[in-house]
């Protein structure tokens, strides 16, 4: 009599239940919905950060001519914000092909890791930049270095030790093999049970973040509630309502900066935490969603930027005024001479007309009318 083995049984039938990793791949994390959408806005952000970015660096290098530090932590942010534009179209290229990536699983690495390098080192820098403020308005004193921190050889060391420390660390993200790599596939979510390593990298950018926006939060809250107070203090001062515009700019950066990157780096914990656990497909599905929709705030970082710089610095907006009322005198101009010579051609051309007429038999009457002109009116003999 057959006898069934209740253990091996249960054996037998472990072999048939799926892996963690085949249920993983099984999972489709595909989302019809946002593909077209998708494209659309990032072929915008695109568009308008290219042409914002590119405009302010002209500024920066053709028409400002303060060389402060402000200066030259804005030319990196502009470099940085148009950088990252560039990676934009290649996510568009993706959605448009219906989320499929042709250019190979290297380039995939290359395009999202510059991405999200120059994205930080955007955050990074305008950290800095609340802080060289903060220092210069507060009138904060160091024994050692005051005269080196209020010039801009300070921010020129800061803005190369962060593109070195960034390069060094994007290397390894892109040299690096994760495993879970799929044919065909970027910018999707990947679960890092393999690759702790990166997740904890990720997680580690993202208390940078925090920690930017805490030195934020209370740079421009001091350099507002002073100006304030100046304002307030002493109205009768020339400059008093000059104080009390300079504040409220302050809160609006605040504002953009807040809009842009915190939506995305609350989110990001949690979308780190699930790459590091057991979590369902529908659960999967929901964190790669929410992640695509929070990532385009930040990339709407790139386009908002250009309008900081000119809030931030009197002196850009003044260079980028004078460049746009150039370039419409130009046209203005070009119209000008355009309407000039039309009118002189048809001045010439009736002229020419005229003479012509009289050197016809049509034109007798005019000659007729000259010649009585001259009889009626002859001129007097010396």
């Amino acid at each position: 009599m057959a006898t069934f083995n209740l253990t091996s049984g249960w054996s037998n039938m472990s072999f048939i239940q799926p892996t963690t990793s085949e249920a993983n791949q099984s999972c489709s994390l595909e989302e019809e919905s946002l593909r077209v959408p998708l494209a659309i806005l990032y072929s915008l952000l695109f568009l308008f950060g290219l042409i914002g970015n590119v405009l302010a660096l002209w500024v920066f290098f053709f028409l400002h001519s303060r060389r402060n530090s402000v200066r030259v932590f804005l030319i990196n942010v502009a470099l940085a914000d148009l950088i990252l534009v560039v990676c934009l179209p290649f996510r568009v290229l993706y959605h448009m092909l219906g989320n499929f990536w042709p250019l190979g699983p290297r380039m995939c690495k290359v395009v999202g890791n510059v991405f999200y390098m120059n994205m930080y080192v955007s955050i990074t820098l305008l950290g800095l930049i609340s802080l060289d403020r903060y220092v210069k308005i507060q009138g904060v004193r160091f024994a050692c270095c005051n005269r080196w921190l209020r010039g801009s050889g300070w921010s020129m060391m800061a803005c190369g030790f962060l593109w070195t420390a960034s390069l060094v660390s994007v290397v390894p993200m892109i040299a690096l093999a994760e495993g879970n790599e799929e044919q065909g596939k970027c910018f999707q979510y990947k679960a890092r049970t393999g690759a702790r390593g990166k997740a904890y990298f990720n997680l580690l950018l993202v208390g940078v973040f925090w920690l930017v926006f805490i030195i934020l939060v209370v740079s421009y809250g001091r350099i507002a509630w002073r100006l304030l107070q100046a304002s307030r203090n002493k109205p009768d001062l020339p400059n008093a309502m000059r104080y009390s515009r300079t504040a409220k700019k302050s809160f609006v950066v605040l504002f953009l900066f807040t809009i842009c990157f915190v939506p995305y780096h609350s989110f990001r914990g949690f979308y780190v935490q699930s790459q590091l656990s057991e979590t369902s497909c529908e659960t999967r599905r929901l964190v790669d969603r929410t992640n695509e929709v929070m990532l385009l705030f930040s990339a709407l970082n790139s386009c908002l930027d250009p309008v900081m710089y000119f809030m931030l610095s009197g002196s850009v907006r003044k260079a980028t005024l004078k460049a746009v009322s150039q370039v419409f005198r130009i046209h203005h101009d070009a119209a000008g001479v355009v309407n000039s010579s039309t009118t002189e051609f048809r001045r010439t051309s009736m002229s020419q007309a005229s003479t012509t007429v009289l050197a016809t038999p049509r034109g007798s009457v005019g000659l007729i009318t000259t010649l009585r002109t001259k009889t009626s009116h002859p001129k007097e003999r010396p």
